[in-house]
């Protein structure tokens, strides 16, 4: 794995763009239907799409299926599912603002975990970052006082599963391609979610057909980048 710190950067801006767009829609799409709904459309295209294009790479599935990090690609696209369930039920419980405030907490978590896990170098700059970053965190939620209120904990949890995500994304890509992480993330996300779609499946209707289609390329275009 090549390290470029400028393609890695432009790659991330890309990607909080569409995760923005596609948070927006979540939000939405929560409000008119329930959360399996949502993930289950999203993660249906996601495995569509995935097989697609896994099929016209060169020697197809043998190449993208095999994974020197078998279990650790599944627990990833496992727990990816899972969090896009958290985020989008914090969507719709305490609103898209008032999630992603906390929520941006995320690659302060993902900052300090890279240290023990991936080994990396932080130094003391970024630590006393990463510090006030989370006396912020800690100053928006106000445990302890009247103002705080037991959903503030859903994107705390959420940025905490998404830290971890990201961590496992970086580790494993010492391993594997990008296009074997890419696969397993649709395919062991995606058979968690349709596990759960008989039991809260709700169609969509009328032009919310569309919002769906935007939710799906914006989603797997991003997890991608």
């Amino acid at each position: 794995m090549a390290n470029n710190p400028r393609l890695g950067i432009i790659l991330m801006i890309a990607t909080m763009i569409l995760f923005a767009v596609q948070d927006a829609i979540s939000r939405y799409l929560a409000e008119q239907y329930n959360v399996v709904t949502v993930v289950v459309i999203r993660y249906i295209f996601f495995i569509f799409f995935v097989i697609v294009y896994s099929h016209r790479q060169p020697d197809g599935f043998k190449k993208v299926f095999k994974s020197n990090r078998f279990f650790l690609q599944i627990s990833r696209g496992v727990l990816l599912s899972l969090q896009i369930c958290v985020a989008i039920y914090g969507f719709s419980t305490i609103g898209l603002v008032g999630f992603h405030v906390v929520f941006a907490s995320y690659p302060l978590i993902i900052m300090a975990l890279s240290v023990p896990i991936l080994g990396e170098m932080v130094g003391w700059r970024r630590w006393l970052a990463v510090m006030i970053g989370f006396c912020g965190v800690l100053l928006i939620l106000r445990p302890g006082t009247t103002l705080f209120v037991i959903e503030n904990l859903i994107p705390v949890f959420g940025a905490l599963m998404f830290a971890l995500y990201g961590i496992m994304t970086r580790y494993v890509a010492r391993y594997d391609s990008t296009d074997t992480s890419f696969f397993w993330t649709a395919i062991s996300g995606g058979f968690v979610v349709l596990l759960m779609a008989p039991f809260f499946w709700t169609p969509p209707v009328g032009f919310d057909w569309g919002w769906m289609a935007i939710l799906c390329l914006t989603g797997t275009a991003g997890h991608y980048l």
